[in-house]
Parts: C-alpha cells; structure tokens; sequence
C-alpha cells in the first residue's frame, strides 16, 4: 500500500486537505468541495448487473477492477464505493472490499469499524429514538401516539429476535409498547447522509424526519422534539468522504452504505460529486441487479443529484446464468449451453432496462476459473446478438490489465452523446410511479396493494407528498416479488405489502413481498471462520 498522503497528491490534495486515519485511511476536508467546484466534471459509469446468484455477480469487484483498469489506459479515475456493513460481514454476503488483484486496501479495516461512520449514524439513529421515548415518559407535549410511532432503532448487526420486540418493562422505564429494530443501512439517516449535499441540506433533511404521529394522527417530526442539532454533531464527520486505494493504488471514496434492496444502494452524493471534481472518470456502483440498484440510482440520486451518467456496465457471470435458467447451485459448475441461453433473457432484460433509461450499456463477463472457453464464447455471441458490446473481465487474476478490454468499451460508450431520461415524472401519483417500475423495469402486468398501504397512500396524498419518488424494497434475485421466480417471467403481479415515509430521504419506500428491514444469520454465519492469529491478523473476513 501506497501511504495515504501519496493517493491524495494524485488528486492533486494536500496535507491540508486530508484528515489521517493512520497511514492508510484518510477524510476529505469539507473545504475540498469549494477548492473544486469550478473544475469540469469527469464522466460518471454505474457498474450494475444481472439478477445474481446467492454468491453475487461480483459488481464490487468489477468497479475495482475497472477503475484501475481506466487508470492502466491513462484515464485519471475514481472509484465511488459503498461502506460495507458489519451485519453481511459477519452474515452469508462477507466483506465488499472486492478480492484477488481487484481489491480495495486496508481491506480489514474497510470491512470492520473503518472510521466509525457507520457507528456515528447508529448512534445518531438511537439518541432520536431514545428522545422519542424519553420525551413521552416526561409529560408528551407533543402528544404522540405510542401505538404510532414509526422511529425503530438501528444496529449494525444481522439480528433476528430484535425486529419486533416490546420496550419499558419494569417499573420507572417507560411507555410499555412495541417496537423493534432495523439493521443501520435500512436506517433513513443512513439515506440521508447519502443523499445530502452539506451539513446545511443534512440538517434540513434531519429536521423532516417523521417519529410518529399524534393523538389527531398529526404526523410529528424529529425538530419537534429538539433532537436536529445533536444528531447532526454526532454525524459531522461521517458526512466526510473517506480516501482509500486499490491494491494498485487508484484512489477510492469509500462513503455511505446504504442497502439496495431495503434502501436506494448507492454511496453518498458528496463523494460521487467530488469525484467527478477531481477525476476524468468515476466508477461507481448500485447494489444488487440493475432492478434495484440501478433503477434507484437513476430516480433517486441522479434526479435529487442532478447527475447524468455516462455509460452503465451489466455485470454478469456463466454460473449466473445457469442460476437463472432453474440450475441448482450444486451443479453450476457443469458445462450446460441451453441453461446460458435461457438465462441470458435475464440479462437481455436488464440491458433493455437501461436502455430506457437512455444509457449505453457495456456487458462485463466476470470471469472464473471455472468457466469453458466453449461457454464465454457462447456468451459473448450472446451478446453481439443482442448488439450490445461485451468484454471478458479477468480482474480478479489480472487486475487492470485484465480489465483493459473492458475499459477500451466503457470509454466508448461513454464517448456517445448522453439522451439520459427518467421513466416517470415528479407530477405523477405514487401508484403511477409504482406501477410504471413494475410494467417497464420487471415487466409484470399488475400490483396489489394491502389495506395498509392503500391507506398509507392516502395519506401521503393529505400530506402533500405525492411528488417524492418511490424507493422499491424487492427481493435481488428476481424481477418479481418471489426470491424462486427466476429468469425472465412475466405476466406477474407485485404485492406492496407496506409504504413508509422517509422525508428527510426524500422518497417513499414500498416494500414488496417478504422484505424484512433487519436480516437473519444463516445457519453458518460468516463469523464463523473470522480468525485473529498470534501476529494480529486478521483472517477469514472474506
């Protein structure tokens, strides 16, 4: 690893420009922005994917590669990434600090606290909701309704028992009621973090936060209860983008975690702007297939951002086809060309998808070790079929040298005059936006509501908040509501089981499904194998 300081001077950054985290992990000073905003902007790529496998398709991993890749062809590059999350780390997912020569450094500490930014807005998640409860057991002024109170709290943890629990038993400790917990990336500060553009726009978004709701089913908020300011002290330095490196020493703004599929998965505003200041290229990605991450990138960020990205690049695998043509995960490894032919109508889909949204699409084929010559072929034949450029992506064995190929595309694609659009408008009703997602992005026929999310979509329109987009919470591994469903189906209906409203985020999220805001351990969690050996390394963080 390069010290820190010399990754920031690539940038053109001084010592006054960076906060040290040690030699290797530094902060962007919150003067930097000013420093830049005059400099033209660079080129933004989204790297997203098809529907993956339970093992990923390795989209981390791709940005990476990619980025040092851009670099190995002399294009000054930035790779935007999200903080990884305690909870997939010690779960079934492991780290996001990509792997092989595809891998961003220090990986552990990247993996583990990094700079306790994902613990400043567990802690500014909990101080609102103590305040909640502590401002009902000294008299409720503001009235609030104990049975609609909608501010869980939040750790950074996968931990199933504590998604619906009951509080204040025992004498002196409180309102007795119900409530639970959601993993901290489901957490809407950890949206609005990533979403604001300074301490200024955090603060006003935190102030619009709704707790609950009064005893005349008022909506009340998180200022109404003196809680902005404080909350906002214990965030001002996780709203500083974090400078790291790849293993061959691109920079990387490591910044924000927010979940793709209970949230809108993409690292912070802040960096993805500096980066554009500072970079003729910025790699960034959405998390999960282009369903998810992608189409929320666009909505969302890029419509609060005002960001217009270049090109986007649908990572797919050879055993995520298969995955998505029915084959069981035991026998993926088994050369089988119809499986790749029926599960590229997955990919098919999602290129179709972005080219809706009027971004030229570049296919990265993920390579592993595994793979036949016989079936990338087939796959790449596949893909000028489709007439959509395609490159073999070897980063992991070769880093940017083997993502070279991929890089010559990208630059391209990104080369071609931006037509960038949205799908739907501000203007249009909640049930518009929400079903123009599920006829244009999945391709179902139809979406049902519960009695709950009808009347929260009244609401919503009484409220004057019909003009926010929508956030989809939808299982990743299917174009449907149903985690079994996969490939290509149509003809299909989405359940919206439920619709929350995050004002401080600026959208409302529709939970579709079975989609649960706080994860499970599976039977062999990852923390399992995580090991601190004699030297004080760490191993098995994966």
């Amino acid at each position: 690893m390069k010290p820190i300081m010399e990754v920031a001077k690539q940038l053109s950054l001084g010592d006054q420009d960076v906060e040290l985290y040690g030699h290797y992990k530094a902060k962007l000073g919150s003067h930097v922005w000013e420093q830049v905003k005059g400099n033209p902007d660079g080129k933004l790529i989204l790297v997203t994917a098809m529907n993956p496998n339970p093992a990923g398709a390795g989209k981390t991993l791709t940005t990476i590669g990619l980025s040092q890749a851009l670099n190995v062809l002399g294009k000054k590059t930035i790779a935007a990434l999200r903080e990884p999350s305690l909870g997939p780390c010690m779960g079934m997912k492991g780290g996001a600090t990509g792997s092989g020569q595809a891998q961003i450094l220090p990986a552990e500490d990247i993996n583990l606290h990094f700079t306790g930014d994902i613990h400043a807005i567990t802690s500014a998640h909990n101080l609102l909701a103590a305040m909640i409860d502590n401002h009902i057991h000294h008299g409720n002024p503001k009235q609030l309704n104990p049975k609609k109170i909608v501010w869980k709290r939040a750790m950074d943890m996968n931990d199933r028992p504590l998604r619906s629990i009951v509080i204040g038993l025992g004498d002196g400790n409180g309102q007795t009621r119900e409530d639970g917990f959601m993993i901290t990336t489901a957490s809407e500060i950890m949206a609005i973090l990533c979403l604001s553009e300074n301490s200024s726009d955090l603060r006003e978004r935190i102030s619009k936060i709704i707790i609950g709701y009064d005893m005349d089913d008022r909506p009340v908020t998180a200022s109404e209860i003196g809680a902005v300011d404080a909350m906002c002290v214990l965030l001002k330095e996780a709203l500083k983008p974090n400078l790291v490196q790849t293993i061959e020493g691109t920079p990387v703004l490591v910044h924000g975690g927010p979940f793709a599929n209970i949230a809108h998965g993409c690292s912070s505003v802040i960096a993805t702007k500096l980066g554009l200041k500072l970079a003729d290229y910025v790699v960034t990605e959405a998390g999960f297939g282009a369903d998810l991450g992608a189409e929320k990138f666009f909505h969302i960020k890029c419509r609060q951002a005002g960001l217009t990205p270049s090109a986007a690049v649908v990572v797919i695998t050879v055993n995520a086809l298969k995955y998505n043509a029915g084959i069981k995960i035991a026998d993926l490894h088994q050369p089988n060309k119809e499986a790749l032919t029926i599960g590229f109508e997955n990919v098919k889909r999602h290129v179709e998808n972005l080219q809706k949204f009027g971004i030229p699409a570049v296919v990265a084929i993920n390579h592993f070790a595994t793979d036949t010559p016989e079936e990338i072929e087939a796959v790449i034949h596949m893909c000028e079929t489709l007439g959509v450029p395609a490159a073999l992506s070897k980063v992991w064995a070769e880093g940017g040298q083997g993502g070279a190929e991929l890089a010559e595309k990208v630059i391209k694609a990104a080369a071609s005059t931006s037509s960038f659009r949205m799908l739907y408008e501000e203007t249009q009703s909640p049930k518009q936006k929400i079903e123009t997602i599920v006829k244009e992005i999945y391709r179902g026929n139809a979406v049902t509501y519960s009695s709950a999310a009808e009347k929260m979509l009244q609401k919503v329109e009484q409220m004057g908040l019909s003009h926010l987009p929508v956030c989809m919470a939808k299982t990743p591994y299917s174009f449907t509501d149903q985690p079994d469903r996969l490939g290509a189906p149509t003809d299909f209906a989405i359940h919206v089981s439920e619709i929350r409203i995050s004002t401080g985020a600026g959208f409302l999220v529709v939970l579709t499904g079975n989609i649960m805001t706080m994860p499970g351990l599976p039977k062999r969690p990852a923390a399992e194998s995580i090991r601190l050996d004699e030297n004080g390394a760490v191993t098995g963080l994966t």
